[in-house]
């Protein structure tokens, strides 16, 4: 832009658009507070965060090895990064809408889908997505970037009823360079509409590099052609996570538009249970990204704060453990889905050929 303002000999009335992408973080790598609090970040809501986040790595790990022991199918880890999801459901009202990609069950949790529900659906059972707490939640979507556009045709019968509710959407920052992506932000920012879209930007998308994926130098200034606010956020800092999204959630339900926000975190895991990320990427920059993940982080100032000790730990430990084997125990306990419901939910009106497949299915496949 400078090279152009020189070449053409251009003045500051000649540059007809400029833009701006703000920062957000409250808490340091180190901790640290470096700016006023949130007047929500007290002692109940932040141990309570933290207990989120710890309970939603106790449910990660243990699903793991669920799917390294032959118990569940593949499996997309949160690990390190906890804080987008946690955040981002707890400044939700239970009235909006989800519609999440495959890294969000801290805020699906926090919604009212169960542990046992989401490990349905990674054991290959659908009747994992009839969610029996918020019905009007999506499923997860493992198509990339397609649930963007799904989020729009929510938020815009929401504007067209007039309800005083929002939509947020969510993919990983691999999501931004798909054009259902582009088409969703275009249709957000013409109509107006009451949508947050949140993007997991944990530098990866399978084995590609942010650096491969796009030479945007952000992905939140993506939200400019579409015609309204982008903002980055520092995803390894709940607090940070959770004030930006009651920021864009306020504002989708005042009639204000659209927000895209990009979450800066690290993916400490494999993609799924299905990658070996050893394969592509460098252990030093691994062991690095430890250094910022947002579980430590927000205990280290509870710590500090003398709002946390280790006896809280070791009760929470207890807790979540609890917690979590109830739900496995509940999954396993289940009974498994007849083989006929993989045909009888496809179509309103089951066809000819599925009927066939049914039969044989029936006939060699049991239950």
């Amino acid at each position: 832009m400078t090279d152009l303002i020189e070449k053409f000999k251009l003045s500051k009335q000649d540059v007809i658009a400029s833009f701006n992408i703000p920062y957000v973080q409250f808490l340091n790598a180190q901790a640290q507070a470096i700016k006023t609090l949130p007047t929500f970040a007290n002692k109940e809501n932040l141990t309570a965060l933290y207990t989120k986040m710890f309970t939603l790595r106790t449910f990660d790990t243990k699903t793991i090895n669920l799917q390294r022991t032959g118990k569940l199918g593949t499996y997309a880890s949160t690990l390190g990064q906890e804080a987008i999801s946690v955040g981002a459901g707890a400044a939700m009202q239970q009235n909006d809408v989800l519609a999440p990609y495959y890294r969000d069950y801290g805020a699906q949790l926090q919604r009212g889908v169960s542990m046992t529900e989401l490990l349905q659906y990674w054991g290959g059972d659908e009747r994992g997505n009839a969610y029996a707490n918020c019905p009007e939640d999506f499923p997860i979507s493992v198509p990339i970037a397609s649930q963007c556009l799904h989020a729009t045709g929510i938020a815009k019968a929401i504007q067209y009823r007039k309800e005083d509710r929002a939509v947020v959407t969510t993919c990983g920052e691999g999501g931004t360079s798909k054009g259902d992506f582009y088409e969703a932000l275009n249709l957000a920012g013409a109509w107006q509409l009451p949508v947050v879209f949140l993007v997991n930007n944990n530098q990866w998308a399978i084995s590609v590099a942010r650096s491969s994926q796009t030479h945007s130098h952000t992905i939140a200034q993506k939200a400019i052609a579409g015609g309204f606010e982008g903002i980055q956020v520092d995803g390894n800092d709940v607090i940070a996570v959770k004030e930006v999204m009651t920021y864009a959630l306020e504002k989708a339900r005042h009639g204000d538009g659209p927000t895209l926000i990009e979450a800066m975190t690290y993916r400490l895991c494999d993609h799924t249970t299905a990658d070996d990320a050893s394969r592509y990427r460098n252990q030093a920059e691994v062991e690095q990204a430890w250094q910022k993940e947002p579980i430590k982080r927000l205990r280290t100032y509870l710590e500090q704060q003398g709002w946390w000790d280790n006896d809280s730990e070791a009760e929470l430990q207890v807790k979540a453990a609890e917690q979590v084997n109830d739900a496995v125990q509940a999954y396993l306990n289940k009974p498994k889905a007849e083989i006929d419901s993989i045909f009888d939910y496809m179509y309103e009106q089951i066809t000819p050929e599925l009927m066939l497949q049914k039969a044989h299915a029936k006939q060699f496949g049991g239950k």
